[in-house]
């Protein structure tokens, strides 16, 4: 990390957690970020679900909701990005505070709710930028929706044309009765209208669907059948947690979602254990934040990784920290490619 990026990050701290977070994107947007670029090598690439990824590292959603900052997340050193998430129409989300910093245990807690600017705006502005690089939109309901699957379509139909991939989410804890539909049948259901949708686009995409770490073995194998089932490309694990373990007690009750270092095992557990019930390719998310933490979950079983939280506090730099350590780790371990380390530390995890 350099000294003004250090600055920076020392800087937003004097703020309330949502503002910091509009000011860090206003900061992407002018040039004030580190920019090296996709970071690869030979043994970087892979192929995620049809996507050629210049290396597994992605941005999760979440950080960039409304799609203003895909041009200067490109340059930063991830190999893909994910925005949103996205509902058909804007809404608000939940009252403030809904965001909180957990510094001691380099953790976030967030209540958002889907606050976005509605799919029309995220979509013309996908539309707008180039970012060499993969990037996909993550797939909303609006709150007081009477058919959620329809809005997952509706979104996954408007955006379609200017994106690459798709995700699923149906395991925020912040849209009440989300998590619901993580349920076998009613999450084949919702994947009947999106997959019909996707069948639509005249291009259509890999999708992805999103799953919580709270889920039970049983849900587990259910979610693995469905998503194999319904020809899903790929599974992304995880969202953030409703546990409060390991954390500072005097956020045990705050609501919201946990992410952060604290839900690096958790998900981590939830990833093999996935790994082990589907043949499709997954996704590692929760707690990565160092090039270790990143193998450690590609040798668990993914076949890409995804960051966010550990950005707040270790800065934008991190991205190609991670990805360049990442590669280093390959060399040290004789692998040729990301692709033969997936799963060869799994049973460390069950």
């Amino acid at each position: 990390m350099s000294p003004l990026e250090r600055l920076g990050l020392r800087a937003l701290r004097a703020f309330d957690p949502e503002r910091a977070h509009g000011l860090a994107l206003s900061a992407l947007r002018a040039g004030l970020a580190p920019s090296p670029g996709p970071v690869t090598s030979h043994r970087l690439r892979v192929s995620l679900g049809g996507l050629d990824l210049p290396n597994p590292v992605g941005l999760a959603a979440g950080f960039d909701k409304n799609a203003v900052a895909l041009a200067p997340l490109a340059r930063a050193g991830f190999g893909w990005l994910e925005v949103g998430a996205a509902t058909p129409r804007a809404q608000e989300g939940n009252p403030p505070p809904r965001l909180w910093r957990l510094a001691g245990d380099r953790a976030v807690i967030n209540r958002f709710g889907f606050n976005n600017e509605g799919v029309d705006a995220i979509a013309a502005r996908l539309a707008a930028a180039a970012t060499g690089v993969p990037r996909g939109l993550n797939l909303g309901a609006n709150k007081d929706s009477a058919d959620r699957a329809a809005d997952f379509a509706a979104v996954l139909t408007r955006a379609g044309p200017h994106i690459d991939f798709a995700t699923v989410n149906v395991s925020s804890p912040n849209t009440e009765k989300l998590r619901d539909l993580q349920g076998a049948e009613a999450l084949a259901a919702l994947l009947a209208k999106v997959m019909e949708a996707n069948a639509a686009l005249a291009r259509p995409l890999p999708v992805f669907v999103k799953i919580a770490p709270d889920l039970s073995d049983a849900d587990l194998a259910d979610i693995a059948r469905v998503a194999g089932d319904a020809g899903l490309s790929g599974i992304v694990a995880t969202n953030t947690t409703l546990s409060r373990d390991g954390i500072d007690p005097r956020h045990a009750e705050t609501p919201g979602g946990l992410s952060g270092a604290p839900l690096f095992e958790r998900s981590t557990r939830v990833l093999a254990k996935l790994s082990t019930l589907t043949a499709l390719p997954l996704v590692g998310v929760g707690g990565v934040s160092s090039a270790e933490e990143a193998y450690a979950k590609i040798r668990a079983g993914a076949t890409a990784v995804q960051l966010y939280s550990a950005m707040v506090f270790q800065g934008m730099s991190l991205v190609a920290e991670i990805a360049r350590g990442l590669d280093d780790l390959l060399v040290r371990d004789g692998f040729d490619s990301v692709a033969q380390a997936v799963g060869t530390d799994r049973d460390r995890w069950l």
